[in-house]
């Protein structure tokens, strides 16, 4: 059987697919692509949370999964809502990238190096929240675009910093570009950010079998922690969350933050349990951030 992968068709979500298809190619099978452009990829000018979400990216995808034309997609975990459709699954999630923000400038080697009303762009709520938490002198403005998009836009002066996935630069052979890698106590990840992960339909176990070799117990267990923790809160890039778990022993720990969009409002998590339970950590976190008033905060 050929299998066939959807993907979106910017350069880093195609380095994806053809990364998982150079895996299964190893594994003997014989595999092709299908390239589709996304609602998310059309909406260039919009703030996602304005126009629908994560599930921009993903809708075209499913429905090549579901009408037969694929059998497989390829996501970055992070684009992906924390509630699939009911009839999906994610089959398999790979060995995960660096998961830290990366601050990519060429005036400045630092966020705290900038000058007061610096301009820094980026596409997410969580990022900018934190941003401003820290450095309220700054000014964090809407970045949309694909990675070489983004760049271009620093590199024409429209931008004096930007802040990206320090995995989606690595891909692209873009590391050279990162001045710095922003550790977790300063700019907390996306859920699942750096984890790539394989949706099939969830009636098909024989996909589910043979993609099983690709998969990766140890990121698995870090991003289901972290995506419960989103689930909580409506599972959506709506709303400016962070979760981010490692690995420490046969414990899991996991760190997570909502905010308000300013920034002015934080509430913070920091938990760890037993790693074979990951969604009830990410449970007790949330629970932990309701206590401080997350609800509130996100109103």
């Amino acid at each position: 059987m050929k299998l066939v992968i959807a993907t979106r068709r910017s350069r880093l979500a195609l380095w994806q697919a053809e990364h998982v298809k150079s895996l299964l190619q190893k594994l003997g099978h014989e595999v092709g692509l299908l390239p589709l452009s996304t609602r998310g990829d059309e909406l260039l000018d919009q703030r996602l949370d304005k126009v629908g979400g994560k599930g921009l990216f993903v809708k075209e995808l499913e429905n090549a999964l579901a009408d037969g034309r694929a059998q497989l997609a390829v996501h970055s975990m992070k684009d992906l809502p924390a509630d699939l459709p009911p009839g999906f699954a994610i089959a398999a999630i790979l060995e995960r990238e660096d998961p830290r923000d990366a601050f990519v400038s060429s005036k400045f080697s630092s966020i705290k190096g900038m000058p007061e009303k610096a301009v820094i762009g980026t596409s997410s709520l969580r990022r900018a929240a934190q941003i401003l938490e820290r450095h309220p002198r700054l000014e964090a403005r809407l970045l949309r675009g694909n990675v070489e998009t983004r760049l271009a836009k620093l590199d024409r002066g429209e931008y004096d910093a930007v802040i990206l996935a320090v995995a989606g630069l690595v891909r692209l052979g873009l590391a050279s570009r990162i001045r710095s890698r922003l550790d977790p106590d300063e700019s907390l990840p996306a859920p699942g950010q750096g984890a790539l992960g394989i949706e099939c339909l969830a009636s098909r176990k024989d996909i589910a079998d043979l993609l099983a070799p690709l998969a990766d117990a140890a990121a698995a267990t870090c991003v289901r922690a972290e995506r419960a923790v989103s689930r909580a809160f409506g599972g959506s890039c709506t709303i400016p969350l962070g979760a981010f778990a490692e690995l420490e022993g046969k414990q899991l720990r996991l760190r997570a933050l909502v905010a308000a969009a300013d920034g002015r409002r934080v509430a913070r998590a920091d938990v760890a349990g037993d790693a074979t339970q990951p969604e009830a950590l990410g449970e007790l976190a949330a629970e932990d951030l309701r206590r401080q008033g997350a609800l509130d905060i996100l109103k």
